[in-house]
């Protein structure tokens, strides 16, 4: 395969949404319409394409994001199909990253949930076009206009029906497409070929209706088209497509589609509305990044003749052929065993082999262009999130930001054995997943592994079983506490050690001041006339960083502190990088206990819903758990969802307590928001 020179021809897309609004699904008919498939995978069979992990099979649920790529109307889609569970949120961040556009699914009888607000938000941090596909309208109580609704309430954003459902719930048979005013049905099992029909009768005014709204507001968008608008002159179709188009493009308007693909309805005009209104990556504007020599802006057009650009989003560990890579090229050329530059880690890499990826199958290719998504084998030294280069021409991409961990377990192995091939499978699996952790305890020298919650952890140690033959003890899962400082607070650290011959001498003294919440630690440098040389000041930092990290006055990190380093002084002979690292770690000691800290605990988000009757029950039971009732509305007819903010500590164990409050008829999701002070009673328990 040589590399695809077409780059208006090529979509970089990924499919997003809450837990169960059909991701995986729509996924599976895509293979199969665009021929990469020759029967469709179903998720409740573990027979899908993109879900091809044992556990992900076993559970009904996508665990790690999927790359395919396959061809549309003489177009390159390359999809990644992303989990909807909170716990993996890591994957959706990392794809959002790389893609050019996105499609929304949406579950047509819950509407807007808890986790596609999430997806919504990271999509608009990366300023992802995306498009909506209300699916499942053949479930009872599906509601098109109503998720619409919800869509720009919960959302702020502007939906705009692009098509029409005939019919609802058990009646849905096909769509109307508002642009050319034709309706298609879907007769056939396989939904393959479907048949053009005249408009419904009874659909004649609601058609007409929703193709005046979406006119008048293409039309808004476009100063061109509101003219003709305003004169009352006929716009075309192509007209109608192309100011779509830029309006998606810009964030102006979220084109709707909907269909049920589960029974093979409507996934055609949602492949359609991808090439149509979705950017290839020449609609995007052009990466920048830095000079890793000067830090001025340097930005890489998507050009085939620029300088080589990638980015590291994800790695893999294979079982047949080792470590991968997937990386997204956004200028110049990859060739197989060639040599690119690591600016992250400033580590020359040699391209191994090249990968067209089709989930956990692959084709070998010997270079890939601009635009571009492929996997890389025989990389040794990058990780999610760095960049590779050109070595004559560095450019330093922004870095991918993934959320702490909010949960840890204990686990040791069972025997001397199983001791190296833990740490071998612990040192792959955080390869592999920027969100999971792992450390020692200096105290109790255990070690202890942290994820994004039970599930996440619940998955890693499955596959540390199965994948590495780990058999290991694990403990029970407790909450990832933290610390911070109440007041400001001025420290000293002084580390002297005489020795024969030359000895030790780091001395310095550090203001810390407590920061706002979610600021993370500040470093500043205000030593003024030398009093210490600059080569000892990044040690300073590093002394001070660790010993936040290792734990302040009750043994949990210490986080959203500014430290200033303001005096100190040195000796001629024997100052070293060494001494000051430590005179910094002894100055934390020193300054966090008298700064007034406090403990932290992470606050989950939480929405549960329950039917009417057993509302006043479940606000009880969430009132007992320190929980914070935010608000109530009603969900669908007879539900109620409550949106509720509740400690993680006392969230242990709810799904079952729910069940029985519940007859079995309640569900929660809950995703972390921030983290907040622990009363004092509650802290002293807990220390």
């Amino acid at each position: 395969m040589t590399v695809n020179r077409n780059l208006a021809s090529i979509r970089n897309i990924g499919i997003i949404a809450h837990i169960d609004a059909g991701k995986t699904t729509t996924t599976e008919r895509v293979l199969f319409y665009t021929g990469k498939t020759y029967r469709i995978g179903n998720v409740d069979e573990g027979t899908t394409v993109t879900d091809f992990m044992e556990q992900e099979r076993e559970r009904g649920i996508t665990i790690q994001s999927a790359a395919i790529t396959c061809e549309w109307k003489g177009h390159q889609i390359n999809l990644i199909d992303t989990p909807g569970h909170i716990d993996f949120t890591a994957e959706v961040q990392r794809s959002l990253r790389v893609l050019d556009g996105g499609v929304v699914v949406f579950d047509a009888v819950a509407g807007v949930e808890p986790q596609s607000e999430t997806v919504w938000r990271q999509a608009d941090r990366y300023s992802v076009p995306r498009i909506c596909f209300v699916n499942k309208m053949d479930r009872m109580g599906a509601d098109f206009h109503r998720t619409i609704a919800m869509i720009r309430e919960r959302l702020n954003a502007n939906p705009i029906a692009i098509q029409l459902p005939i019919g609802a719930e058990s009646d849905f048979r096909g769509v109307v497409d508002l642009i050319t005013q034709q309706a298609w049905i879907y007769a056939d099992e396989l939904g393959a070929r479907p048949q053009e029909i005249d408009i419904p009768a009874d659909m004649l005014d609601s058609v007409e209706q929703a193709r005046e709204a979406l006119v008048e507001a293409i039309a808004e968008t476009n100063d061109d088209l509101t003219l003709k608008y305003l004169e009352g002159e006929d716009i075309s179709n192509e007209e109608l497509i192309a100011g779509l188009r830029q309006a998606t493009l810009r964030g102006e308007l979220v084109p709707v589609l909907c269909g049920s693909s589960l029974k093979n309805k409507g996934v055609q005009p949602l492949l359609d509305a991808v090439v149509y209104y979705l950017p290839s990556p020449l609609d995007r504007p052009p990466i920048s990044g830095t000079s890793p020599t000067s830090d001025e802006v340097v930005t890489r057009p998507p050009e085939f003749d620029a300088p080589t650009t990638a980015l590291v989003f994800k790695i893999v560990t294979d079982p047949f052929v080792g470590r991968l890579a997937y990386v997204r090229v956004y200028s110049g050329i990859l060739q197989s065993g060639k040599a690119l530059l690591n600016v992250t880690r400033n580590r020359k890499e040699r391209i191994g082999r090249l990968m067209r990826i089709y989930a956990d199958k692959r084709e070998e290719i010997t270079e890939i262009g601009a635009g571009d998504i492929a996997a890389i084998i025989g990389l040794k030294q990058s990780f999610t999130g760095e960049t590779l280069s050109d070595p004559n021409h560095p450019i330093l991409l922004e870095p991918i930001t993934f959320p702490e961990p909010v949960i840890s377990v204990a686990i040791e192995p069972r025997s001397k054995a199983d001791q190296d091939k833990l740490s071998d499978a612990l040192s792959r699996l955080a390869d592999e997943d920027p969100t999971f952790r792992v450390r020692v305890d200096e105290n109790t020298g255990q070690t202890l592994i942290s994820g994004m919650g039970e599930l996440h952890l619940e998955v890693l140690i499955d596959r540390m079983i199965r994948e590495f033959n780990v058999n290991a003890k694990v403990g029970k899962p407790q909450v990832a506490y933290r610390e911070t400082i109440t007041q400001p607070v001025e420290a000293e650290g002084r580390f002297v050690r005489q020795t024969g011959g030359r000895g030790q001498y780091g001395h310095v003294k550090v203001r810390f001041e407590p920061l706002e919440p979610g600021s993370g630690f500040v470093f500043e440098n205000a030593i003024v006339g030398g009093v210490i040389p600059k080569e000892y000041i990044k040690p300073v930092e590093e002394g001070i960083r660790e010993a936040l990290e290792g734990g302040g006055h009750s043994g949990y990190p210490v986080v959203d502190v500014k430290a200033i380093l303001f005096d100190g002084s040195y000796h001629e002979v024997d100052s070293s990088e060494m001494a000051f690292r430590i005179a910094g770690s002894l100055a934390v000691r020193e300054g966090i206990p008298k700064a007034r800290p406090v403990l932290l605990e992470p606050m989950m988000e939480v929405e549960i819903v329950v039917p009417e009757e057993f509302l006043g029950d479940v606000i009880g039971e969430l009132n007992s758990r320190r929980g914070q009732i935010d608000g109530l509305e009603v969900h669908s007819p007879g539900m109620q969802a409550i949106r509720a903010t509740v400690p993680l500590a006392e969230m242990f164990g709810y799904a079952t307590r729910l069940r029985s409050n519940t007859q079995g008829r309640g569900t929660f999701s809950m995703e972390f928001s921030h983290y907040a002070p622990v009363p004092e009673s509650v802290a002293r328990e807990i220390i």
